[in-house]
């Protein structure tokens, strides 16, 4: 097995794992040498809560991957999600020992360090520290400052917060694999590198990430992250739905929910039935499209709803503060039939669906451009971005 400069990312999710490999061509897109993929059994709701069934999952993947791409994995990039991720705003600055120095990458280091040095809730630690926007002297809303001078350097903060517990299990799951831990990124900043074009930040943009085990949502505007937020609901929670509302299994209700669901009720006609094979010497089930359906809707408008309000609380109802480039709708979850009408209806704002293929190579494997992989590729782009940096 070859070793060159290929990074790789690790999306532990609640019902699958992806290990992908890749390198930076030379046009700047991502090229995918090798994507490995394992059921997940050990995660809930996006947090790990069985080490050693993760482990396997993990083990699983990134052999999958390392076949696919005949190189040997080392180092990963993980997402981190789950419902104990919370994030909050604080400003800080430092004051600078020579002015007539201009402001250089050391400066703005130290100023992102000391934050990181906040005092958090017992059992919380600070994930990401991302700058919004500086002050230089007093002067407000530089997007840049290195270059300039000035004796105080202030900035505003956007802090994603964890639990300490969560991420150090994660941590022990990569390791136990043999595996180093590179980096660890918030899983809804890794979708947004992923399907979201510079110009739809910029002009202000809503991403939900529908997962199996939790929905995440990040906020942009003028090109800056203002907000993020992790709701512990997902596919997994309909599909739990279903089989109550249907007394059916799991596999079962899965399948009928990617094969027939629809969020959408008015869609089916009142005739339209499946049948599901009973269990052992069982009669088979019938169920209605609609009935079906109508139990989806119900479930996935209370997540919207959930979504729009962390929305409404980021203040998108100011004038300043308006997403126009309306809602991405990515993960698995968004392949729901009618779910992008359904968004649009609830919320009143434009939608899309974010397919991951907005920084891969041309000739990648379309399955790879699946909104599935969002958060694989992004994490795969932010490998790429920190072995750069190196």
């Amino acid at each position: 097995m070859e070793v060159g400069n290929y990074s790789v990312g690790l999306d532990i999710g609640t019902t699958k794992i992806v290990a992908i490999i890749g390198k930076k061509n030379e046009y700047g897109k991502i090229e995918v040498l090798g994507i490995g993929k394992s059921k997940s059994l050990g995660v809930h709701r996006g947090v790990v809560n069985n080490i050693t069934q993760t482990i396997q999952s993990i083990q699983q993947a990134v052999e999958e991957a390392e076949v696919n791409s005949g190189l040997k994995i080392g180092s990963v990039v993980v997402g981190i999600a789950g419902q104990h991720i919370r994030s909050l705003h604080h400003s800080d600055y430092i004051t600078r020992a020579d002015s007539e120095e201009v402001i250089n990458e050391e400066d703005l280091d130290k100023l992102c360090n000391q934050v990181y040095k906040l005092v958090m809730l017992p059992g919380e630690e600070i994930i990401h520290v991302l700058p919004q926007e500086y002050k230089v002297d007093g002067q407000a809303e530089i997007k840049e400052p290195i270059g300039m001078y000035g004796g105080r350097l202030e900035a505003n903060f956007h802090v994603v917060v964890g639990q300490v517990s969560s991420i150090k299990n994660v941590g022990r799951c990569i390791k136990s694999a043999g595996l180093d831990l590179g980096n660890i990124t918030l899983e809804p900043l890794a979708s947004s590198d992923a399907v979201l074009s510079k110009e739809e930040k910029e002009a202000g943009v809503a991403l939900i990430d529908i997962g199996g085990g939790t929905t995440d949502l990040a906020i942009f505007k003028d090109g800056i992250i203002r907000h993020t937020a992790v709701i512990p609901f997902g596919g997994g929670v309909i599909t739990e739905d279903i089989k109550e509302g249907c007394s059916i299994i799991e596999k079962q209700a899965e399948l009928l929910k990617v094969r027939f669901g629809s969020a959408w009720p008015g869609e089916n006609k009142d005739n339209e039935i499946v049948s599901i094979p009973g269990l052992r010497g069982r009669e088979p089930k019938e169920i209605t499209l609609k009935n079906l359906s109508k139990i989806i809707h119900a479930r996935v408008v209370e997540i919207v709803e959930q979504v729009y309000a962390e929305i409404k609380n980021y203040g998108h109802d100011e004038q300043k503060k308006k997403l126009i480039a309306g809602i991405v709708l990515t993960g698995g979850g968004s392949q729901l039939k009618h779910l992008k009408q359904l968004v649009e209806y609830i919320t009143g704002m434009d939608t899309r669906i974010g397919y991951p293929n907005e920084h891969l190579a041309g000739d990648s494997d379309a399955e790879i451009a699946s909104p599935l992989y969002a958060t694989a590729v992004g994490l795969l782009m932010n490998a790429v971005e920190s072995e750069k940096k190196k």
